[in-house]
């Protein structure tokens, strides 16, 4: 846990505090906000037999929280459909600091023979949710059946962690029955706090593309590396292909924790077999239930395990592993699974020597009628949340989440259809806009989808300024929500919530805008050759009543191509608004020519082929070059 990190309390409630209370009175903790009750199991009463809910002691002599650490072979689902969340959990197994997070203090927490009166029957958990680490506490008495475990259990009878922490799970969503079905990143996020994303190995055509294969294999590799959590799976197309075996021993509608990616050695023959040993690209899978693995090449027994070298089974942990757990060559995964789940941290560590990330980070609502427009086919489009943010060089990465909160209650989850769309819009916008066809969208493939979470990464993008807009696919649907931007420099992220200035403190005293004017500097060309190699670099900068607002520099060209535009709500019309074009120099930046553009009455998207000029004494002086810019303004200051 970090210095100035903050941990929420779930209910109220303070494992501190009830576990000292349940000493003081002398009585083991029940928890009353998820009573060992028929209504925390399901609403439907009976679902699940007859159970008794039992505390660890009473089910065995000597419980423990771990028994020899915690492994992936501790989480064996029950009887529930949450191979989801199962899956979840065996990935958090494989790295200690995300486990180390959801499970706080895990050895003051274990039952400790030498220190009986530590022992109060109760147990907490951390998640992440929505933006903030949650403590969330349970009593330890557990459903059973006939003395077994009703749910999900460890190999080790003994042992009881994942147990009880699937037990806080479901006291966040009101039952055990609201785990019955999910996404694997939904849970991943909840353990990390991380960003996840979903890859569609069909789309991506990955079992005839050999140069896509490949790359993607380096990604995983690399992220696998850097602690990225992830898993697979083969959706269902319908509720009869749901849990169906496919050939070679898959499971259709079932989550599968991926556990290792790596190149692997085969055993070479003849006389030098130690120098044609040929290296394959596999994975390694593991199956929630512990049963039903690949049968395929290389599964546990089969001719192609045996030409992997002895050393490579050492050295990589490459041994016939627990139940359900499997390795493949990826070819097989790519020809197999159809969706790759992906969910890692985010540095935004300041301190850290590697690549820090800057986040922008919103808690917004969709409310009706005002803030809930639907999809860009509406034409309350706008009415949604805005959000802006910059982005302070050219060719610079970002990544967005856009995440639902709230979707999942005793009954299951409940998703809305959700998107983002993302508009360059100028460069000192602070206001909400008004015309989405006034401003360029920033390519993507992501479509809008019924999920908690939406994930987008953006290169090559251009510096400038970028608002976007969440929203659900239809209008007037509520809803809360979080959005998580990140880029390489700070983004100044914030929410638009003005439509238009305001009058200041001395409004009695000063003029109000009469018009809106939004000017773009499209392109120039033939500007004068100013330094050695024949070129320049060139910006402009646009001023304007005493506002002044800066284009990108566009290295080595005379004829840049910016695209960059700055907004005005202008009070004296009869003042031109003037163009500069400037030559950016290490010393002292050189002046190349000016336009003063004076727009009048209504225009749209007006294109002006502007010559520049001097500036001063020499205004009538006309310089090398030309500007090609277009205007939009208006006399409703809600136009653009």
């Amino acid at each position: 846990m970090g210095l100035f990190d903050t941990v929420a309390k779930f209910k109220g409630q303070d494992y501190k505090a009830l576990k000292k209370e349940a000493k003081v009175r002398g009585r083991l903790f029940v928890d009353p906000e998820f009573p060992p009750e028929d209504r925390s199991l399901s609403a439907t009463p009976g679902k699940h037999g007859n159970v008794v809910w039992k505390r660890p002691k009473e089910m065995v002599a000597k419980p423990r929280l771990f028994v020899d650490g915690v492994d992936k072979d501790d989480v064996r689902q029950g009887d529930l459909g949450n191979c989801w969340f199962v899956a979840a959990l065996s990935c958090l197994t494989s790295v200690k600091q995300y486990w180390h997070k959801v499970i706080p203090d895990y050895k003051d927490q274990d039952w400790n023979e030498e220190k009986p009166e530590e022992y109060q029957g109760i147990f907490r958990f951390l998640f992440w949710r929505t933006g903030q680490w949650t403590e969330v506490v349970v009593d330890d008495l557990l459903p059973t059946v006939n003395g077994q475990l009703v749910f999900i259990r460890s190999k080790t009878g003994q042992e009881f962690w994942s147990a009880l922490l699937e037990k806080a799970y479901a006291k966040i969503y009101g039952s055990y029955e609201a785990l019955d079905g999910g996404r694997l990143t939904e849970a991943l996020e909840d353990f990390t706090g991380g960003v996840s994303a979903s890859l569609d190995l069909v789309e991506m055509k990955l079992e005839s593309d050999h140069v896509a294969r490949t790359s993607l294999f380096d990604r995983l590799e690399k992220e696998m590396d850097r602690n990225t959590l992830m898993g697979a799976s083969i959706p269902a197309k319908s509720t009869e292909e749901m849990e169906a075996t496919a050939p070679k021993g898959l499971v259709k509608g079932h989550a599968y924790g991926i556990t290792a990616v790596r190149h692997v050695s085969l055993k070479g023959s003849g006389l030098f077999s130690f120098f044609n040993r040929e290296k394959i690209q596999m994975i390694r899978c593991r199956n929630p239930w512990g049963s039903k693995e690949w049968t395929g090449a290389f599964s546990d027994g089969s001719a192609e395990w045996d030409r992997i070298t002895d050393s490579d089974k050492k050295k990589m942990g490459l041994t016939k592993e627990e139940d359900g757990e499997f390795w493949m060559t990826w070819e097989d995964f790519c020809q197999n699974f159809q969706r790759v789940d992906l969910c890692s941290l985010v540095n935004t560590s300041i301190l850290s020597i590697s690549k820090t990330w800057h986040e922008g980070l919103g808690h917004g609502a969709w409310t009706a009628p005002t803030r809930a427009g639907g999809c860009s086919n509406h034409p309350t489009f706008l009415n949604n949340p805005q959000y802006a943010f910059d982005v302070s060089d050219d060719d610079e990465e970002m990544m967005i989440q856009l995440m639902q909160k709230n979707t999942r209650d005793s009954g299951g989850s409940s998703h809305k259809t959700i998107g983002f769309r993302i508009l360059r819009v100028e460069m000192n916008r602070e206001y909400r806009v008004h015309d989405a066809e006034l401003h360029d969208v920033v390519p993507s493939n992501m479509a809008f989808t019924d999920t908690r979470s939406l994930f987008a990464r953006h290169t090559d993008v251009k510096k400038g300024r970028y608002v976007i807009i969440p929203s659900t696919f239809e209008p007037n649907l509520t809803g809360d929500f979080l959005l998580r931007i990140y880029t390489s420099s700070s983004n100044h992220f914030k929410e638009l919530t003005k439509e238009v200035p305001t009058p200041g403190l001395f409004s009695c005293c000063s003029k109000k805008p009469k018009v809106v004017t939004s000017v773009k500097v499209v392109k120039a060309a033939g500007l004068q050759k100013l330094d050695k190699h024949g070129g320049a670099d060139p910006y402009c900068v646009l001023v304007c009543e005493g506002s002044k607002v800066k284009t990108r520099v566009l290295d080595n060209t005379l004829s840049p191509s910016w695209g960059d535009s700055a907004l005005f709500y202008r009070k004296h019309l009869n003042k031109p608004i003037t163009i500069q074009v400037w030559n950016s120099n290490l010393l002292r930046d050189e002046f190349m020519g000016q336009h003063e553009l004076k727009p009048t009455g209504e225009q749209k998207l007006k294109s002006f082929e502007c010559g520049l000029f001097g500036r001063d004494k020499e205004k009538a002086l006309r310089k090398a070059g030309k500007l090609l810019v277009t205007v939009t303004q208006s006399g409703d200051l809600t136009a653009v």
